[in-house]
């Protein structure tokens, strides 16, 4: 029996699944790693975070009677545009900035002077804005610039391998062309640049030190991996045009299926390559955190159940947490629109989510106003998938049944993705 191995890097934590050859989940685990907030995040703490959860994976796979060297294709998923600069050897000479990092406003202004009006890096929370401040406060010449999942799957075979389409897209990398742009090397030394593969590629085997130390085979080759987002469509989703992935979490994440590439940075569209498929999508900064900023969970649930979701509010709401929205309209002083508030709360939580779901309406019109298609299937995943007046107003505001996902976690995903 061959097996797939799944190593996603989460803001939480870590998490593995390994699959069997017909993809059927043999054993997941899991593992912790530090806060991963603030200006001086060690990128080690991620690899040691990795080695604790790839134990007890290993642990739990031989009580079930299976073989750790039976794991033919490993693939990583991290979170996008989470970073960080090493050496030769491997060795970070920053600290490492996440995805959520902003406020590199002399490194955009740097960026503005050469990219395209409309370009995906564009903006002082970009990636690329973010790499250009590790490599202006790395503490020696770097070597390598390396997404989160490009550092683990480099300590996983020993030498740095490269990234992969989607890691790489919002850092620069066209994968349509296959190629980063003619100016990158204005703005950052392209020698430290990585190869670019295509997801799921097998890149090169894993070290021999590190098959040893978790009893894995030697032949064992480690794959080009994706972004966390990406690995949990792949766990939710058949690579289906038309099917779509809609993520109710604290924040409200779409992302579609499409035969061509939809992308406009101008109210934060973008499309990320999967084979020969564009996943187009984006998110917005409404959600579960501005429900949680107004109930608690028992609120929620007993609310809900008082909602009659065929009678609308008709409010117009637009619920954020703050001032600022990324898509469907990418406008950083929007206004959070919550009123009037109705008396009951029950009404005032109704007309939230409907504000929600217009939302949601509304990126998926984007999309196809764009010349991208219509959903034909929405798959919900997230905390917000089980509420079951929330899944009833969105039906009827989309004009389509959503379903709950089967499987959300990215750990799985990314499997399915060394799978082939």
């Amino acid at each position: 029996m061959t097996l797939t191995l799944g190593v996603d890097i989460g803001t939480s934590g870590v998490r593995t699944a390994v699959l069997d050859g017909d993809r059927a989940v043999l054993s997941m685990a899991r593992a912790e790693h530090p806060p991963q907030t603030g200006p001086g995040i060690d990128a080690n703490d991620w690899w040691r975070a990795v080695e604790h959860c790839l134990t007890n994976q290993m642990q739990a796979l031989r009580a079930l009677g299976h073989d750790p060297g039976q794991i033919t294709a490993i693939s990583v998923d991290g979170t996008s545009g989470s970073m960080v600069v090493t050496d030769a050897n491997l060795a970070p000479t920053s600290p490492g900035l996440m995805y959520n990092s902003k406020g590199f406003q002399a490194e955009a202004a740097r960026i503005d002077a050469h990219a395209p009006d409309t370009h995906i890096t564009k903006g002082s929370n970009s990636a690329l804005a973010r790499a250009l401040r590790l490599v202006a406060t790395s503490r020696t010449k770097p070597a390598h610039l390396l997404h989160q999942a490009d550092f683990i799957a480099a300590k996983l075979a020993g030498r740095v391998g490269g990234s992969d389409f989607n890691n790489a897209l919002k850092t620069g990398f066209d994968p349509e062309t296959e190629t980063w742009p003619d100016w990158i090397g204005e703005v950052i030394p392209p020698e430290i640049l990585p190869q670019v593969h295509a997801p799921g590629t097998a890149v090169q085997p894993m070290s021999d030190a590190i098959a040893r130390q978790f009893g894995m085979s030697t032949a064992a080759m480690v794959h080009a991996g994706t972004t966390d987002s990406i690995a949990a469509f792949l766990a939710a989703a058949p690579l289906d045009e038309g099917v779509a992935v809609t993520s109710l979490g604290s924040t409200l994440a779409i992302k579609l299926l499409s035969s061509i590439r939809v992308d406009d940075p101008a109210v934060g569209l973008y499309s990320h390559r999967l084979g020969d498929l564009w996943l187009a999508g984006g998110a917005s900064n409404t959600g579960g955190a501005v429900l949680k900023s107004f109930f608690t969970a028992e609120d929620l649930t007993k609310l809900s159940q008082r909602i009659d979701p065929d009678h609308p509010q008709n409010l117009g709401y637009y619920p954020l947490l703050t001032q600022g929205e990324r898509f469907p309209i990418n406008d950083p002083d929007l206004h959070p629109r919550m009123t009037p508030r109705p008396d009951d709360d029950a009404a005032f939580l109704q007309a939230l989510f409907e504000g929600m779901a217009m939302i949601e309406r509304d990126c998926y019109a984007e999309i196809a106003r764009k010349g991208g298609p219509h959903p034909s299937k929405i798959i919900t995943a997230g905390g917000g998938a089980q509420n079951p007046a929330w899944a009833r107003i969105r039906a009827r505001t989309l004009g389509i049944k959503p379903v709950a996902a089967d499987q959300t976690e990215a750990a799985i995903g990314v499997a399915k993705l060394a799978a082939g």
